[in-house]
């Protein structure tokens, strides 16, 4: 049996989950008065506007992220061929592609390592940061937990078969694939299968946690695979 051992954070660390977690509740506060306002407040329906989805108290991107360079304006690698993709993986070096590097496939966003998630220049955009393990589970949690929040997470639209999900939640995940550590697209990465999201928290020095939904079942998994692999990215608003 693997133990996974999470660190408690610092006191640093928790100034900073502090304070997030105070502006979400303030602004969680201003969309509620907005909803009542307008006479549709709900439990779980998120507020969708200017590219943000509020569920529960945090902010989320109301899309995949699909950005080329990091904060400071530095390029990200494109690896469109197995063996860039291999290389950049083995190196630690960041990197993104579309699926099955096909740019009609953008409307799932970029796929991209853990080594472009992690890097000190910043993937997310100004504002924004990548969720921790943590926060990921906040969000399942506050949809009913792993067992039923993967539907309500899910587009209504776009998923194998019958594995279209309610998208109560607003959050409209879509199936935008993975990519393995040696440049192999999942093998059902283009029929609308599956799902995956990188979060910031690492487990053991290769392994990240990611979160992700599959066209099967109505699940939000939660795994952690090497940060060589290629996931989709949504962010949270800092």
């Amino acid at each position: 049996m693997v133990t996974i051992n999470i660190e408690e954070p610092s006191a640093q660390e928790n100034q900073i989950i502090m304070k997030r977690t105070l502006n979400r509740v303030t602004h969680f506060f201003i969309a509620s008065l907005f909803l009542i306002a307008i006479g549709c407040g709900t439990k779980e329906k998120a507020v969708n506007t200017d590219g943000i989805v509020i569920i529960g108290t945090q902010e989320w991107m109301s899309e995949n992220l699909n950005v080329t360079t990091f904060r400071n304006g530095d390029p990200i690698q494109e690896a469109k061929t197995d063996e860039d993709w291999k290389i950049a993986g083995e190196n630690g070096k960041p990197a993104w592609c579309y699926l099955n590097n096909d740019t009609a496939n953008a409307k799932y966003g970029k796929l991209y390592n853990w080594h472009a998630v992690n890097d000190s220049r910043g993937l997310a955009l100004e504002l924004w940061y990548v969720p921790s393990y943590t926060e990921w589970n906040s969000l399942i949690d506050f949809l009913g937990g792993g067992e039923v929040a993967g539907s309500k997470m899910k587009d209504t639209t776009g998923w194998r078969g019958n594995g279209n999900g309610t998208n109560e939640s607003a959050f409209s995940g879509l199936p935008g694939g993975s990519r393995d550590r040696n440049g192999a697209f999942n093998s059902n990465s283009d029929s609308g299968t599956i799902g995956g999201w990188w979060s910031s928290t690492e487990t053991y020095t290769d392994y990240a946690w990611t979160r992700y939904l599959s066209f099967t079942v109505r699940y939000a998994y939660k795994d952690y695979y090497y940060k060589e692999l290629g996931f989709s990215v949504r962010c949270l608003k800092d």
